[in-house]
């Protein structure tokens, strides 16, 4: 099959530290590629593939300083992308809204996973492509009242072979937070259960530019370097070892999370999360089994001192079942094959032909 792959290019694909939707299409497109497809990644010319890399511009637009209008080069990418749309059986975006006006003017279909929430403003650009096929990364991320063709939800996988399994936290204990330090990840509500049960607090992650006066305001404040630890953004390796030696990751969101990718991450590692139950948390969490769900602040704090009633090798086996990479893949391959399984319905091919191009 030949599969293109829209990708963000505010990051490198994949990311060297923060980012998880650039992390989801790495880690897609190289299984792909290893199951035989021929795909085409549409990306940041610093990024790594063993597809072919159609590089828009050369490094992540975040690490650009001299870039000042993304929307400029999402259009060019996307100009590329449908430019060459006849070469591909299937297109896959997710860069959001931007690619719905490009893939209604084109005979190949795309397919668009949802990465992020609704707007007040892009549900409009969603509206008027209500019939376009897409893929939610969560049930709870869905907006019924948008009336959008979801053909399926696929969880977002991880490679649980690159992480390694922390059977017992380091000592002395302490709590971790991972993720962009931003009002709607909670570092703020992070930082006040670690400080009401008296646990050091670790964390890393990105301040993004929009985010700069909130972590100045409300976060810089609290760092002492003792009990509160800001670690600066961590790559791979940093996340799993700060995460697989804590004794729980805090994921004290404030906002209907889409998915979290922190969460699988630290339950591959072995590492119980304490959550509050909004957005996809329910749907990553067991609660009770391998982390807590909670409705305030008050019940994160009483979670904290129950972390140890959690089977770390429970929460491995949790993401090997249910949150890896090759169940994630298997997803989008049944998508991919539905869409063109109904595109040739449509065009009155029999079945048997519509399979023949739905050959690896």
């Amino acid at each position: 099959m030949r599969i293109a792959q829209i990708a963000p290019l505010w990051e490198t694909v994949p990311p060297p530290a923060y980012g998880g939707a650039e992390l989801v299409v790495s880690l897609l497109t190289e299984e792909l590629v290893r199951r035989g497809h021929d795909v085409t990644l549409f990306a940041t010319g610093d990024s790594t593939t063993q597809a072919k890399l159609d590089a828009i511009h050369p490094s992540a637009l975040r690490l650009d300083p001299s870039v000042q209008e993304f929307n400029v080069y999402e259009a060019i990418e996307l100009n590329r992308v449908y430019q060459n749309a006849h070469n591909f059986d299937i297109i896959h975006s997710h860069i959001g809204f931007a690619a719905l006006a490009c893939a209604q003017l084109v005979k190949t279909p795309t397919i668009h996973t949802l990465h992020g929430t609704f707007s007040l403003d892009n549900q409009k650009a969603f509206s008027f492509a209500k019939s376009q096929p897409y893929v939610s990364i969560s049930k709870s991320q869905r907006e019924p009242r948008l009336g959008l063709n979801y053909v399926a939800t696929v969880y977002n996988g991880i490679d649980p072979s690159t992480h390694r399994f922390y059977s017992q936290p380091d000592t002395p204990p302490y709590l971790a937070f991972l993720g962009r330090l931003s009002p709607e990840k909670g570092p703020h509500h992070a930082i006040e259960i670690a400080k009401r049960t008296g646990y050091p607090l670790k964390m890393a992650g990105k301040i993004d530019r929009v985010d700069v006066d909130y972590f100045e305001q409300e976060i810089k404040p609290h760092i002492d370097g003792e009990q509160i630890q800001y670690l600066g953004e961590a790559n791979h390796a940093q996340k799993n070892q700060l995460m697989g030696n804590a004794i729980a990751t805090l994921f004290p969101i404030t906002w209907r999370e889409p998915f979290g990718l922190v969460m699988v991450e630290s339950m591959a590692a072995g590492t119980p999360v304490i959550a509050l139950e909004l957005g996809a948390t329910s749907e990553v969490i067991a609660h009770e089994e391998t982390g807590f769900l909670c409705q305030n602040v008050d019940e994160c704090v009483a979670a904290v001192y129950r972390v140890h009633e959690i089977d770390r090798f429970n929460c491995r086996k949790h993401v090997e079942n249910n949150f890896s990479v090759k169940q994630m893949v298997d997803g989008y391959e049944a998508v991919y094959r539905q869409i063109l399984a109904e595109k040739y319905s449509q065009n009155g091919h029999s079945r048997n032909s519509s399979l023949i191009s739905l050959e690896r």
